[in-house]
């Protein structure tokens, strides 16, 4: 458990990396939200958040970024919180006019979420039956233009189906979020996805990202599959 004061002060930074992708100093959340906090305050905190393992500091900036663990626990929030609503009206209606109970109008609708989240997205429709979309926007991702980097999200690419087969059965039924060191695609992503039964059939949809997502948007994306299936 973290007091209030830093909660707001982590979720205020991880906001402003999930827009920037670039480290957060303690005087762009003082000066762009502001915080009724004091700088020195501020200061104080995000010391403390790194100390307790929620920031890091990385070696060419004097900002700070978001650890697993901060994501974790912004996690354990919005699970609470199923009350926020992070889709417009107008998405929701696309994505009803594009589902249908068939596997082409899935691909279209995987294709719709790829776009509202700007990342990729993979549809099991069952075991070794595999679909997926949008992996432009991984490559997209600052995290993922150094030539190491592309070369990781590609082995992890290749090896997609693979993977999907290993986790297929051992996946419990339901949305469940996979965030760096437990998700099975790699350890510098993220995943959001549904494991659901249809007509005896079960599949699986995943939004899969940089762990710099907006986990919020996603979940609902990933919702509305879960309640297409129930």
């Amino acid at each position: 458990m973290i007091s209030d004061r830093k909660k707001l002060i982590l979720e205020t930074l991880i906001k402003e990396y999930l827009k920037t992708a670039t480290p957060v100093s303690s005087g762009i959340l003082v000066d762009k939200y502001k915080l009724d906090i004091s700088p020195a305050t501020v200061r104080n905190e995000m010391m403390e958040l790194e100390e307790e393992a929620f920031i890091y500091q990385p070696h060419t900036s004097a900002g700070r970024i978001p650890t697993e663990a901060a994501y974790n626990l912004i996690l354990n929030g919005l699970n609470k919180d199923k009350k926020k609503k992070e889709l417009k009206d107008t998405e929701l209606k696309l994505l009803d006019q594009l589902f249908k109970n068939d596997e082409s109008s899935y691909k279209q609708t995987a294709k719709a979420i790829a776009e509202l989240s700007g990342a990729a997205v993979f549809w099991a429709f069952h075991k070794n039956d595999l679909y997926y979309t949008g992996l432009a926007n991984l490559f997209a991702q600052p995290e993922f233009k150094e030539v190491n980097m592309v070369c990781d999200v590609s082995n992890i690419i290749d090896r997609m189906e693979e993977i999907i087969d290993e986790i297929f059965e051992d996946l419990e039924l339901g949305g469940q979020t996979l965030i760096g060191s437990k998700n099975p695609f790699g350890n510098f992503l993220s995943t959001v996805l549904v494991k659901y039964k249809n007509n005896n059939q079960t599949g699986i949809f995943g939004i899969l990202g940089p762990m710099r997502m907006n986990y919020s948007r996603n979940l609902s994306l990933v919702e509305f599959i879960k309640q297409k299936f129930e």
